[in-house]
């Protein structure tokens, strides 16, 4: 007796494995293709250019990047647009692609735990930022974020920041000045 045509596609392997490659063609051409030809800036809704506002990161900002990325923050806020009201009225405008241009690793996933940080630096007091980061639940009862107490111990080490900022000159594009990497270790 003949099953349904999903049935049949199930059993057979080799239709299933045509009808995979099929899909995922048909999403590289819809979602993959169109972000290489674009050409548009971040204003109009490109996402290959950087906003025109937009400037690369200050010594200490790469240095605070390479901390959220070894500690796994990203794991928690991966930066994943999601522009719901509730969040906009609480944080900020959304992040947009554009914003990342720069971005090595990029770091917007698909889950998030946590809010997304770009705005949060501004909304908040230097020293909440700190209380969070060691114990978090003493401000945010709710909070499922680890404590980070080390942080407040650990010296920011900038020896190798100019380093760091050459190769995303040279390799990414990041349009760092030589005055920027000169002046970089006073700064981090």
């Amino acid at each position: 007796m003949a099953g349904t045509a999903h049935e049949i596609i199930e059993k057979n392997t080799g239709l299933l494995v045509i009808f995979i490659v099929i899909a995922i063609s048909f999403a590289t051409l819809v979602e993959i293709v169109p972000l290489i030809f674009d050409t548009k800036s971040g204003e109009e809704g490109g996402v290959n250019q950087p906003l025109p506002t937009m400037q690369p990161w200050t010594a200490l900002e790469f240095e605070g990047r390479d901390i959220y990325i070894r500690e796994g923050c990203h794991v928690c806020h991966t930066q994943m647009i999601r522009p719901l009201r509730a969040e906009v009225e609480r944080y900020g405008p959304y992040s947009r692609a554009a914003e990342s241009t720069w971005d090595h690793p990029f770091l917007w996933g698909s889950k998030r735990t946590g809010p997304d940080l770009a705005r949060v630096g501004g909304r908040y007091s230097d020293d909440w930022q700190k209380k969070h980061l060691i114990h978090p639940q003493s401000l945010v009862p709710e909070s499922v974020m680890p404590g980070f107490p080390w942080l407040a111990k650990q010296e920011v080490d900038g020896s190798k920041v100019q380093q760091k900022m050459r190769l995303f000159r040279d390799r990414f594009g990041v349009p760092y000045t030589d005055e920027d990497i000169e002046s970089a270790p006073d700064q981090a």
